[in-house]
């Protein structure tokens, strides 16, 4: 079981808010019959396409996975820990906020008792794209309510303009919607808890309404206190990629590579990199795999020197769990903690 990346085959899910067409990212879904609204790269019902694990789902392959593949950091993690998607809007998603680990674990065992805090990256977006991340100043519970009934919601949030390349980040609480015309590359805590506030009066397949949930969302809402929002990148020192976000759950990185790099991992924990665009190939030191954009892979604990050799100029997140106080203490070394980035995350 010599650890080699590992590629993760995508699930993708329709939504009535999706795309009808998923290109650049994965040309080969267009003219679609009906619109996809995400690519779930990491769930555990994804299958591993190479490697001692092909075939198996990612749940029954982390399973198995030794030490060497999940690392030191992660040897007694049940469950895979990290949900990576692209998401396609179309059209407005429902206005939605999802819980912390504490609402999650007393109210919502059935569901797997996990919060859900999350990022997105912006991997393209249409002019005059918006997302809503938290509430203005001022909004209480019966200001909120009011609004509801009024279809005037929208206007309690903070409104932010998207374009490409920015970084969003949602901790738990935060009430949310993503607009129309962009596409978005998300990373969470493996969760799919989410508390529905407003759906625009939508119907699904059936005609009926979907399900709303305002009174648990009420319980866990943020109200009168800002959170989250769009963060700026911090450069990392000596290298072409910049911090995006970093915290209990999830750090991430956006590298830029017009041509061959490689970096030493880590032995506390696997990594993940999603290939936003380029192609090329993985080399270590037993072999080679060819990528391509919209493909994630797996990198074990302890891959041997690791690299990538681009045939075109890449984009790639690179994101994985991280020992938050060894995280912590690296960036005050190199100075990224007097960063904003780093006061938002380690505050």
């Amino acid at each position: 079981m010599r650890p080699e990346p590992t590629r993760i085959e995508p699930i993708f899910s329709p939504r009535i808010w999706g795309a009808r067409s998923l290109a650049p990212l994965f040309p080969e879904k267009s003219n679609l019959a009906e619109p996809l609204g995400e690519a779930w790269l990491t769930g555990v019902d994804c299958r591993v396409a190479n490697g001692p694990f092909a075939g198996k789902t990612l749940g029954d392959a982390w399973r198995e996975m030794p030490v060497e593949w999940r690392g030191t950091h992660l040897a007694s993690t049940a469950n895979f820990p990290l949900l990576v998607k692209f998401i396609f809007s179309n059209d407005k998603l429902s206005i939605q906020v999802h819980p912390d680990d504490a609402y999650a674990a007393a109210h919502e065992q059935a569901a797997g008792g996990r919060g859900k805090t999350e990022m997105w990256h912006a991997v393209s977006a249409e002019p005059g794209a918006r997302v809503l991340v938290g509430l203005k100043p001022g909004v209480d519970k019966e200001k909120f309510l009011r609004s509801l009934a009024a279809h005037t919601v929208e206007n309690l949030f903070q409104a932010h303009e998207v374009k490409a390349g920015d970084t969003f980040f949602v901790p738990a609480g935060t009430p949310h919607t993503i607009g129309p015309g962009m596409a978005l590359c998300e990373v969470q805590e493996y969760s799919d808890l989410t508390y529905r506030v407003y759906d625009y009066g939508r119907v699904d397949a059936r005609g009926k309404p979907r399900e709303l949930h305002i009174e648990k969302a009420l319980d866990v809402m943020n109200l009168g206190t800002a959170a989250g929002g769009k963060v700026l990148p911090a450069a990392i020192p000596g290298g072409a990629g910049s911090l995006l976000a970093a915290c209990r759950y999830f750090a991430a990185e956006r590298w830029d590579v017009p041509s061959p790099c490689g970096w030493q991992l880590d032995e506390a924990q696997f990594e993940l990199v999603v290939i936003l665009s380029g192609t090329g190939a993985l080399g270590w030191k037993h072999g080679q795999e060819p990528y391509h954009g919209g493909e994630c892979w797996m990198l074990p604990a302890t891959l041997e020197t690791f690299a990538m050799n681009p045939s075109a100029p890449t984009v790639m997140l690179r994101t994985y769990v991280p020992d938050l106080a060894a995280l912590r203490d690296a960036f005050r070394r190199e100075g990224i903690v007097e960063h904003a980035l780093a006061r938002v995350f380690f505050s």
